[in-house]
């Protein structure tokens, strides 16, 4: 009996001998069925059919239904049933048909890439900004008004510089200059031909390592002194002068950025439960009035306390702005504080009117009757305004 190896080994030299396939060799390939004439050949005592190749694949079939039965998928009735073979398919060549076209359409070709340059900018660590303004009051009294009063003129001028530094990671620099200067002359005063009403020269610097998302630890130095010498009406005294008092605090401790109604409402607020204050007076007959208390010829005073300071800038609406500063500390034997309000309504881009109000507390001073330890300043002007 012929194997499956054996009628490949026929249908090989078949092929090398160029005949023709007639589809004789679809049933090997084809899910395998049982074929009663394969059963009826093998079993009949006549001789079956005549062509050598056609025994073989019978004979290899036959081998299979007896030995492998489970690999049968389907009798010849169940076949016949579903339909019937096309015998031209079976007989006839398989022919492609193949048409030929003139010319195949080319290939469009992608245009070269071109250099693109690349360009990249260092970050910017470094913000600067500053603004400043330069407004004037003036008010008339006539020498026979009923209610009486004086009259007076007076100017003020401000300048602010910031250059703060930020990497965009957990260190920031803040440094923040201020300069405030005011004149004013009144006619009953017969001393002084102009003094000034409004006297800052303060620094601020900030460096801070962030903790959490708003919070830095920071170590804050503040100092601050004035330009000019200080008077009051009709008294060739000085109360203050240049470096008379001057301050230098240093603070260590925790600051928090505040930012409230849609970046509206933005600043820092600094806590330093350890500070020191540096106080020096350069005119030794104003050590007293300051607070330094040491000693004759002595000028300077330091004490070890604690610190709070705070800078908030709220924009109201398009017109109005609100800039504040709170500053406290105490020795936990004295105690200074102050609390900066300014309004600014801005009239046009270059013009705004402004109100300054300014309560201070020190008992480092001498008591007032009315007052008592605390202190108070205002005035509202209008004149020109910059930002930059």
């Amino acid at each position: 009996m012929l194997t499956f190896a054996a009628v490949m080994t026929l249908s090989a030299s078949a092929a090398q001998e160029n005949e023709p396939s007639n589809g004789q060799y679809y049933r090997l390939f084809t899910p395998l069925t049982f074929y009663h004439s394969v059963a009826g050949d093998q079993l009949s005592i006549t001789s079956g059919n005549p062509d050598e190749v056609s025994q073989a694949i019978d004979q290899a079939l036959m081998h299979v239904y007896l030995n492998r039965p489970d690999l049968v998928e389907v009798t010849q009735t169940e076949q016949e049933e579903s339909g019937e073979l096309l015998q031209e398919i079976i007989e006839q060549p398989i022919e492609q048909v193949t048409t030929m076209v003139e010319q195949a359409n080319p290939i469009p070709e992608e245009p070269e890439a071109e250099p693109v340059e690349v360009v990249v900018e260092k970050p910017k660590f470094w913000t600067r900004k500053g603004d400043g303004y330069l407004q004037f009051m003036q008010n008339y009294i006539s020498s026979n008004w009923y209610k009486g009063g004086e009259s007076n003129y007076s100017a003020v001028g401000r300048l602010t510089l910031e250059a703060n530094y930020d990497n965009k990671s957990k260190w920031k620099w803040d440094n923040k200059l201020e300069m405030k200067l005011g004149f004013q002359t009144s006619r009953t005063d017969t001393v002084h031909k102009f003094k000034t009403h409004e006297d800052l020269f303060r620094y601020t610097g900030k460096v801070g390592l962030q903790a959490a998302k708003r919070w830095y630890y920071t170590l804050q130095v503040l100092a601050y002194t004035q330009f000019a010498r200080g008077f009051k009406s009709n008294n060739v005294k000085t109360f203050s002068d240049f470096m008379s008092p001057f301050n230098f605090n240093v603070g260590l401790g925790m600051e928090y950025k505040v930012e409230a109604f849609n970046k509206k409402l933005t600043g820092t607020v600094n806590l330093s439960p350890l500070a020191i204050n540096y106080r020096y007076v350069d005119r030794t007959a104003l050590a007293s009035s300051f607070g330094v208390k040491t000693p004759k010829h002595t000028h300077s005073l330091t004490d070890f306390g604690s610190q709070v300071t705070a800078g908030l800038e709220w924009q109201m609406n398009d017109v109005v702005k609100w800039k504040t500063r709170f500053y406290a500390f105490t020795s936990y034997h004295r105690a200074e504080l102050e609390w900066e309000n300014e309004f600014s309504l801005r009239v046009s881009k270059y013009i705004s009117a402004n109100l300054f109000l300014f309560p201070r507390f020190d008992d480092s001073n001498k008591w007032d009757e009315d007052l008592g330890y605390w202190q108070f300043k205002e005035y509202s002007s209008l004149g020109f305004t910059y930002n930059f």
